[in-house]
C-alpha cells in the first residue's frame, strides 16, 4: 500500500498549530507524518483508518496519533451532499516538544511523556473527556497569544489522566514494549516482542527468564498486562501480519510464517475472529481505502509519495484550512 507523506504546517518557531476546518470536506489519502496529530470530527459520521484499524465513527470522533502512524477519515457522501454541518479541527506539533530541556523532563510532565509514547497505536477518547477535550479544542482555533499555550497543556493533562480511552492499532501493528514501572514485566515485554515471530515461543520460555513457574507466571502477567500471555502474544503476532499484508506484496502464506503462525489454517482462523474477515479480504478493503483522486486535491505538494519522500520537502503556498500558529 502506497502511504504519503504529509507536509504540515508546522514551523520552527510553532509550539502547534491548528487546522480549522468546515464542511472541507474528505480528499485526501492514506498518510503520515512525523508531527503528532490530536484530530476532533464533529458533527460527521463515517469511517476511520489508523494503522491496521478500521473502524466506523458516527457523529463524533477524537484520536491522538503519534508519529508516522499512518491514518485516514472517510466522511459520509450523503451527509456531506445534504449539506449537514460539520467541523473538523487538527492539532499538531512536533514529535521532540517534550523530549529536551529540564522543563519538561520534571515529574508532573510524566502523565504526559506517557500519553505520548502510547500514542504509537492511535488512541480515541471518549465520554466526560471527549466533551472536555472538544471544549478546549474549540477554544484554541482563536489566538489568544500565551493563554493558548496554558491551554494545550491543560488538553494533553486531560487526556493523559482518561481512562475514557481505548488504543485503535494493535500491538504489534508497530511493536515497542509497554511501558510499566516494574522491571520483570518489562523484561517479559521485550522478550515476547523480540522472539514472537518464533513459532515455538512458549509461555515456559519467559517464565523461565523471570525464573517462574508457568502458573505464577500466568497470574503475574494477567495482572500487569490485563490479558493473558496467549491473547497477548496473539494480537502482537495478529498486529505484524496486518503490517505485512499492508505494506509488502508477500503471499498471505509468507506472511503467516513470517509473523509467528506455525500454518496457515491456524493462521487465518485466529485473524477472521479478532479481524472479522480473512487476510485477503483485509488487504482488499484498505487498497480500496487507498484509492485517490488527485484531481481533487486543493492543496498542491501537501502530500509526497513514498518515492518522493526522499527528496526536500515542498511545503504548500497555501492551505484549505483556516490555520493558527501558536
Amino acid at each position: 500500500m502506497n502511504i504519503y507523506r504529509e507536509i504540515t504546517p508546522l514551523k520552527s518557531p510553532d509550539v502547534f498549530v491548528v487546522l480549522d476546518s468546515v464542511c472541507n470536506g474528505f480528499d485526501y489519502p492514506i498518510h503520515n507524518h512525523p508531527e503528532y496529530e490530536l484530530n476532533l470530527v464533529a458533527g460527521m459520521s463515517g469511517t476511520r483508518v489508523v494503522g491496521d484499524s478500521t473502524e466506523r465513527y458516527v457523529d463524533y470522533d477524537l484520536v491522538l496519533l503519534g508519529p508516522y502512524l499512518y491514518h485516514k477519515w472517510d466522511g459520509d457522501q450523503q451527509l456531506q451532499e445534504s449539506g449537514t454541518p460539520y467541523r473538523v479541527i487538527t492539532i499538531q506539533f512536533a514529535m521532540d516538544l517534550f523530549s529536551g530541556g529540564q522543563l519538561f523532563q520534571k515529574e508532573r510532565f510524566s502523565n504526559i511523556r506517557k500519553l505520548l509514547r502510547d500514542s504509537s497505536r492511535g488512541i480515541k477518547f471518549h465520554g466526560n473527556t471527549f466533551e472536555e477535550a472538544m471544549r478546549i479544542m474549540v477554544n484554541l482555533t482563536e489566538d489568544k497569544g500565551f493563554t493558548n499555550i496554558i491551554e494545550f497543556l491543560q488538553l494533553l493533562d486531560l487526556l493523559s489522566q482518561s481512562s475514557e480511552s481505548t488504543y485503535l492499532a494493535s500491538a504489534g501493528f508497530s511493536p515497542q514494549a509497554p511501558r510499566s514501572e516494574n522491571n520483570r514485566i518489562q523484561v517479559a515485554y521485550g522478550y515476547i516482542l523480540k522472539h514472537f515471530t518464533e513459532p515455538g515461543l512458549k509461555i515456559g520460555g519467559v517464565a523461565g527468564l523471570l525464573n517462574m513457574s508457568d502458573s505464577a507466571f500466568s497470574h503475574f502477567f494477567q495482572k500487569y498486562a490485563f490479558r493473558s500471555f496467549t491473547q497477548f502474544l496473539v494480537d502482537v503476532r495478529i498486529g505484524h501480519a496486518c503490517k505485512l499484508l499492508l505494506n509488502t506484496d508477500e503471499t498471505i502464506n509468507q506472511i503467516s510464517f513470517k509473523s509467528g503462525f506455525n500454518n496457515l489454517a491456524n493462521f487465518n482462523r485466529l485473524f477472521k475472529k479478532y479481524r472479522i474477515c480473512t487476510p485477503v479480504e483485509f488487504r482488499r478493503r484498505h487498497l480500496d481505502k487507498n484509492d485517490f483522486d488527485w484531481t481533487k486535491q486543493v492543496t498542491p505538494w501537501q502530500f509526497l509519495p513514498g518515492k518522493a519522500q526522499g527528496l526536500e520537502a515542498i511545503k504548500p503556498v497555501s492551505y484549505s484550512t483556516r490555520l493558527v500558529h501558536l
